[in-house]
């Protein structure tokens, strides 16, 4: 799952992507509130925003995010303690507020709380198994080789199994917020089920695409 940081301190920057890379998620982090703004339809499954950062404050950038994902957690984190803000952030919708100092273990804690990793495997059938941590494919195994957008395709339907994902939703995580097409997307899909069994994707014609598997423990040397 990938985790966007705004943060204009660098140092503390360094150690919230350092604290949640440990902790299994992968992190983008920008100083700038408008690169931050450029950056929220790129597939994130959790927001971290400072308010007080240059070119568009945090609670504006969140005003955008909730235009467009209502429903991706959101924690706001800053020095500033005036009530005001605080309302208005979760006016807003920000799922949590972490006032500046904090403890590295509370944000951590925070965010796995809203966007968690999941420690199981995939069982797609006959052999298959996807690893949803290590994100890769094996089979009987032994692994198989996917490219980037195969892997992203196939941990978005993982993070809610027999859900279906909609065009936009691909979109936006696997191809990371650039424009596609129904016809790549589709081309994705074709090739993907060369290298699983065919019918783990399911397709619901007009909607989506979702995933036929089964979790199972997380088994050590996998």
């Amino acid at each position: 799952m990938k985790i966007l940081v705004l943060e204009d301190n660098e140092r503390l920057c360094g150690l919230i992507k350092q604290a949640l890379t440990k902790a299994g998620y992968k992190v983008d982090t920008t100083a700038d509130g408008a690169e931050a703004l450029s950056m929220i339809t790129n597939g994130y499954s959790c927001f971290i925003l400072d308010i007080n950062v240059p070119s568009i404050d945090g609670i504006s950038i969140l005003e955008s995010i909730r235009m467009y994902h209502n429903e991706i957690p959101a924690i706001i984190i800053s020095s500033n303690h005036d009530l005001e803000k605080i309302q208005k952030s979760y006016e807003i919708g920000c799922d949590d507020y972490l006032k500046k100092p904090f403890f590295m273990y509370e944000l951590i804690q925070k965010v796995q709380k809203f966007c968690k990793v999941k420690s199981s495997l995939l069982d797609l059938g006959n052999g298959y198994i996807f690893d949803y941590n290590k994100h890769f494919l094996i089979k009987d195994e032994k692994e198989v080789k996917l490219a980037k957008k195969e892997i992203l395709f196939l941990e978005l339907l993982a993070k809610d199994i027999h859900r279906v994902f909609s065009f936009d939703e691909i979109e936006d995580y696997v191809w990371e917020g650039e424009e596609t097409t129904l016809i790549n997307v589709r081309a994705l899909v074709k090739r993907i089920r060369k290298k699983i069994p065919e019918k783990s994707i399911k397709i619901v014609k007009g909607i989506g695409y979702s995933i036929d598997a089964d979790q199972i423990p997380l088994q050590k040397g996998i």
